[in-house]
């Protein structure tokens, strides 16, 4: 009995090993991942002092569920939306926008880009709003990035808004050029923001 029972079990762990390959937890990951090329960066080793330059903290906007996760949405139709095959940020969009914007106010604007708690003690303006499109219009074929964008200077507690948009063609509709389009889209959207703020007193 005790060498069946032995046997029994040995034929279970047999059948079991050719499926231990096909089981997969979770969807699997893209060829690659995608992020934003951004167009203006600062040189290594530039210099910046909070006391003389204008100083502004850049929040990461809010999104719809939509573009919450990592995933490429693709409005369809008015009512639905799907997604980009095998296409996959390597972080959330709302992140990614937040550190391009930054990094174009730095150097197109000229300006200081400070973290919360760097801000604490000092006046210092912040930017902040909504990331309400960051995805791909099938009927129009274009990469789509639209931010409300919600200024308040330093010192003061008025808040200016102001909607930025920018559209970038698409051949087709996959992981690649629905990533360089968007990457495209997203610098014109910064580099607005950034000619707006440095406009603002």
């Amino acid at each position: 009995m005790i060498v069946r029972a032995f046997a029994n079990k040995l034929l279970i762990v047999a059948a079991l090993v050719p499926l231990a390959g096909c089981i997969r937890f979770g969807a699997a990951p893209p060829p690659s991942l995608l992020t934003i090329a951004p167009q203006a960066q600062p040189a290594v080793g530039t210099m910046q002092n909070s006391a003389t330059g204008r100083t502004i903290v850049v929040e990461v906007p809010a999104v719809p569920q939509s573009i919450a996760g990592t995933r490429v949405p693709v409005q369809a139709t008015d009512t639905s939306i799907a997604y980009v095959k095998n296409a996959q940020w390597a972080e959330p969009p709302a992140r990614l926008f937040a550190r391009l914007v930054s990094d174009t106010l730095t150097v197109r604007a000229k300006m200081v880009v400070l973290s919360t708690a760097q801000s604490f003690d000092a006046p210092t303006a912040s930017l902040g709003g909504e990331l309400r499109t960051f995805g791909v219009d099938a009927a129009q074929r274009q990469a789509v990035v639209i931010y409300d964008a919600s200024f308040t200077p330093a010192g003061k507690t008025n808040v200016e808004k102001q909607r930025f948009e920018a559209r970038a063609p698409l051949s087709a509709i996959d992981a690649p050029q629905s990533g360089a389009a968007l990457s495209q889209a997203a610098n014109q959207v910064a580099q607005q923001v950034a000619d707006w703020v440095a406009a603002q007193r």
